[in-house]
């Protein structure tokens, strides 16, 4: 079992982490994204069920995974584009 928080840290100190709704689902459609995570409460379904890339839906609300990043905004959705060092794409 990996510990998400830090796989998602790694993932964005080492790798391409894009955040926001909008950037994420742009990212999804043109097939740049390797991974998306949501935040429990992130306003957009539709990002919760995306086809054709996987979708790791985080149990947190969107202020704890801004935290579990280690930025200082909250996140409701973010893009995997390289997972650099981290595990991340074992969610």
């Amino acid at each position: 079992m990996i510990d998400e928080a830090r796989a998602l840290k790694v993932a964005v100190d080492t790798g391409k982490v894009i955040f926001g709704i909008r950037r994420t689902k742009m990212a999804a459609n043109e097939k740049k994204a390797r991974l998306l995570v949501v935040a429990s409460n992130c306003p957009d379904v539709e990002l919760k069920s995306f086809r054709g890339v996987k979708v790791h839906a985080f149990r947190g609300t969107n202020a704890e995974l801004g935290a579990a990043c280690g930025v200082p905004f909250s996140v409701s959705a973010l893009a995997v584009l390289d997972p650099g060092e981290s595990n991340i794409l074992s969610l």
